[in-house]
């Protein structure tokens, strides 16, 4: 018989009655509790969870020097999942380099996943990439899945957390070891924990459950867990910021144009046309306040690429700059368009970069880098590129040029409709479609004179950003054989990289972590079952498959899509770490093999999210989303982070108002963290960082408000410091700044309503 899911004030009495039956030899004598068909049962050895009568995984609780084996509490959950806990009173010092549980899986899984690469044994998933930490194993449609409690990880600093898992041995680990990094950034077990004296806790969360979904998802019901857990609390609080969206675009053009405007932005003529916009990067030298001489980070350049758009981020000053009628930014917005045009086209393909190179020059006896100047400008490419196979800086990159494209039929839409952004992209399109393979991808790299495609990475999660592109291109034109392209490279894509997760780009090798280049590209880490894996290429991904879903109404394009953006959102920080020194709620890492938090792209990911809660109705999306958008501007300095303000003034004393703005791209690269300032940056990149935050905003503002109503669902969200309570009489909004404000909203139908409020405001419901 079928038992219900117990209630959590069920669940507790189940584990009181548990606790009561008392502990013999370190374990609970109570020998098995089920619910529905999963049982977790005593063994002879420790413990076992089965499903449908086949076990799944078993395991034992470990020994602490002096303390032995620990009590086990189980408790029943929600939605099928076990709480186990494993306590310990330590009375004095302990000395053991390694406390740990070891989970050997009683099934041959076809499918594992992990937060982090440990492609050895000695390495480990540290804590430091426990932004929604699980391990997951499938076979078919048996899923299970192991995540620590996030309530205790982090709690003793010299025990620090890690998971661990071996694919070729079907064995997992959970538990306590002290890392050291000996690679960007891989976390390997080092020596010399200790345990102080007091209460000791493992703890953590089981399930298993069959996945019969029209494509199958091993990360929707962990993500939905940790959201619901950890994630939706601190949202309903106001993390990760608490200043309005407002505040922060506006700090960020104030650094851009004025406090920081001598360095940031660049004017000049270019073949008689002027042209105009942030330089790539500047540094903490370049702050009016920096007390020595300044000098040139990289070379002076402004680009138009994957990463680095100044064309995206233009697209958020001329939404901004129109809002606020400010003819002068509207001015610059319009000259960051003109450099976008200006790009030499030859045969249907343009570059990404342009740049001058750096001299040297002395100041007393001291070396400094210093640009050369516009007038000796020259077109390149990324620099990010797989030059160890010979593609340098002048390829053409694909995935750029399409990205470029793809901005400038936005543009054309939604801002001003400057039919040469059109030509522009049709122009590419026509000639991207030349490139397609036999199997629908499109090449990564070509030759700049033969354009050829190069020797590797041209059967890629990058063809996904050519899908987007092209449906656009189809949707703007009514040109079928768009469309039709792109489903063709969306199908391959499905065939051939999402099922296997072999989410590969220019990022994951050729950028600052290149492990794994000589030996992993295009295969799985054997020891992980895995991929070498970024961030980007889902997102690129999840963005193409809800576009072929709107394009064709087939609905397995939805799932898949749901899929790849629930494998995206186990990147997203759902809680707070007392190892993490600023707000994290919110923020992305990079990859599987990178330190970063609160990296720049959240904000690229931030709208998809909310586009999905469109066609789905899971307002955990739209919450997700959200909370990217606002961590995007968690590093700016400002007096709204008062946190944040006083750890770059730490590490910067010197820093004062003239750099409210400045905002590093990320947080902890490096894997390390310190209540004094480590992981904090020292330059900021307007086009990946304040720039596109600034830009993210002022999109959702335009399609989503500061406000967004779903009346046929009966759901509402305040995005921008807004609450939005229903009541008899429609919607009750709750201004949260304390200032009385004009606030816009959005209706699902695309209406819109300005409503000034002061302290509150009724949105009165439709009568239908």
């Amino acid at each position: 018989m079928r038992q219900r899911t117990p209630t959590r004030s069920h669940a507790n009495s189940i584990l009181s009655a548990f606790m009561l039956c008392g502990v013999i030899g370190g374990y609970a004598s109570q020998n098995a509790w089920s619910a529905d068909s999963m049982r977790f049962s005593r063994t002879d050895s420790g413990y076992s969870l089965s499903l449908d009568g086949q076990e799944v995984v078993r395991f034992a609780a470990p020994e602490l020097k002096g303390c032995g084996r620990p009590p086990v509490e189980v408790t029943i959950l929600d939605d099928g999942w076990r709480q186990v806990r494993m306590k310990w009173d330590v009375p004095q010092e302990v000395a053991q380099d390694e406390l740990s549980i070891r989970f050997d899986l009683a099934f041959e899984p076809d499918f594992w996943w992990a937060p982090h690469l440990a492609p050895e044994e000695g390495y480990v998933v540290g804590q430091h990439v426990f932004r929604s930490p699980a391990l997951i194993a499938q076979r078919g449609s048996l899923t299970f899945v192991l995540a620590p409690d996030l309530d205790v990880v982090g709690r003793r600093p010299e025990n620090p957390w890690f998971l661990d898992y071996d694919a070729t041995k079907k064995q997992m680990w959970l538990g306590m070891v002290q890392t050291e990094i000996p690679h960007h950034v891989l976390f390997k077990k080092a020596p010399g924990m200790k345990f102080s004296p007091g209460t000791m806790e493992l703890s953590f969360f089981l399930t298993a459950y069959h996945d019969d979904g029209q494509a199958r998802n091993p990360w929707s019901k962990v993500a939905a867990f940790q959201w619901r857990r950890w994630g939706k609390p601190l949202y309903d609080k106001g993390e990760p910021i608490p200043a309005p969206l407002q505040d922060y675009v506006r700090h960020t053009y104030d650094w851009a144009f004025d406090g920081w405007g001598k360095f940031v932005w660049q004017e000049f003529d270019l073949n008689g046309v002027r042209v105009g916009a942030p330089q790539f990067i500047v540094n903490i030298s370049q702050s009016p306040n920096y007390p020595d001489p300044w000098y040139q980070r990289e070379f002076l350049s402004i680009w138009n690429q994957a990463w680095f758009s100044s064309l995206r981020s233009a697209s958020g000053l001329y939404r901004f700059a129109r809002d606020t009628q400010d003819k002068e930014l509207l001015r610059k917005a319009g000259l960051t368009k003109e450099l976008a045009l200006a790009a030499p086209m030859k045969d249907g393909l343009f570059p990404a970069v342009i740049g001058c190179e750096n001299q040297t020059i002395q100041i007393e006896g001291k070396d400094y880098d210093r640009p050369r100047g516009w007038d000796q400008a020259t077109w390149s490419n990324s620099n990010r590129s797989p030059y160890d196979h010979g593609i340098s800086s002048q390829w053409f990159h694909i995935l750029d040029a399409s990205w470029t494209a793809l901005l400038m039929l936005r543009w054309h839409e939604e801002l001003d409709k400057d039919e040469r952004l059109l030509q522009y992209a049709h122009v590419y399109g026509d000639r991207l479609l030349t490139l397609q393979d036999a199997q629908g991808f499109f090449p990564g790299w070509l030759h700049p004179e033969t354009q050829k495609p190069g020797p590797v990475m041209n059967q890629t999660p990058e063809t996904s950003m050519s899908v987007t592109f092209l449906l656009k291109l189809a949707e703007r034109t009514g040109e079928k054989k768009y469309q039709e392209s792109a489903i063709r490279a969306m199908d391959a894509v499905l065939a051939q990289i999402v099922p296997t997760g072999r989410w590969e780009d220019f990022e994951t090798y050729w950028s600052c972590c290149s492990w794994g280049r000589d030996k992993y590209l295009g295969e799985r880490i054997e020891r992980n079952a895995m991929h070498k894996q970024n961030t980007l290429s889902m997102f690129w991904t999840a963005e193409a498959l809800l576009a072929t879903y709107r394009a064709t109404n087939q609905s397995r394009y939805l799932q898949w899509g749901r899929r790849t953006l629930d494998e995206l959102s186990m990147s997203q920080q759902v809680w707070q770490p007392p190892f993490i020194y600023v707000p994290a709620l919110g923020g992305f890492g990079v990859m599987n093999c990178d330190g970063e938090w609160n990296d720049s792209r959240e904000t690229l990911f931030a709208e998809l999210f909310l586009d999905y809660y469109r066609v789905t109705g899971d307002p955990a999306y739209f919450e997700r989303g959200v909370a990217a958008l606002k961590s995007g501007f968690i590093m700016m300095y400002c007096p709204e982070n008062p946190t944040v303000q006083k750890m770059w003034e730490k590490v910067y004393p010197w820093f004062g108002p003239q750099d409210y703005g400045f905002t590093m791209e990320n947080y902890a690269h490096g894997g390390q963290t310190s209540p004094e300032g480590e992981g904090m940056g020292v330059f900021t990149i307007y086009d990946w960082g304040n720039g596109a935050a600034a830009e993210a905003a002022m999109r959702v503002f335009d399609h989503y408000g500061q406000v967004y109503i779903d009346r046929t669902r009966d759901q509402a969200f305040g995005i921008d410091k807004v609450q939005v309570r229903r009541c008899d009489q429609g919607w009750e909004l709750v201004n949260e700044t304390g200032q009385p404000r004009s606030v816009r909203v959005v209706f699902d139908d695309g209406s819109t309503q300005q409503i000034k409020i002061t302290d509150k405001a009724l949105v009165p419901a439709v009568k239908r």
